[in-house]
């Protein structure tokens, strides 16, 4: 099994799951679900700059291959902004969620009378 396979595995199954509990009804499991996706681009990001092993990142001297630098920059900059992202989400289903005093998307009250789903 390769790596890139391994890779390409845990993109497909972190946004799966992200698309799947970004589709879901409670305001948490929507936040989860955007945190796996913000995952899963990271990885996307990270693996396009070529999966090599025993390389360094930067430029050394002596050294002729090397790994792409900008990727990682990227990454750094995506994780920035997902952190960002999740806290705005929180905020906002957290202030839906005391406006509204139920956690679904819609901001209607749960039809089952807030059993809980089975």
């Amino acid at each position: 099994m390769s790596l890139e396979f391994l890779i390409a595995s845990a993109i497909a199954v972190l946004t799966a799951g992200g698309v799947y509990l970004s589709l879901r009804g409670r305001t948490f499991q929507v936040v989860l679900g955007l945190t796996l996706l913000s995952h899963a681009v990271n990885l996307f990001l990270f693996a396009t700059g070529r999966l090599v092993v025993d390389r360094p990142p930067l430029y050394a001297s002596g050294v002729t291959d090397h790994a792409d630098p900008l990727p990682q920059a990227l990454v750094l900059t995506a994780i920035v902004i997902a952190f960002g992202m999740t806290a705005l989400a929180v905020i906002l289903s957290l202030r839906s969620f005391l406006e509204s005093g139920s956690d679904q998307v819609d901001g209607l009250a749960d039809p089952d009378g807030g059993e809980g789903e089975p």
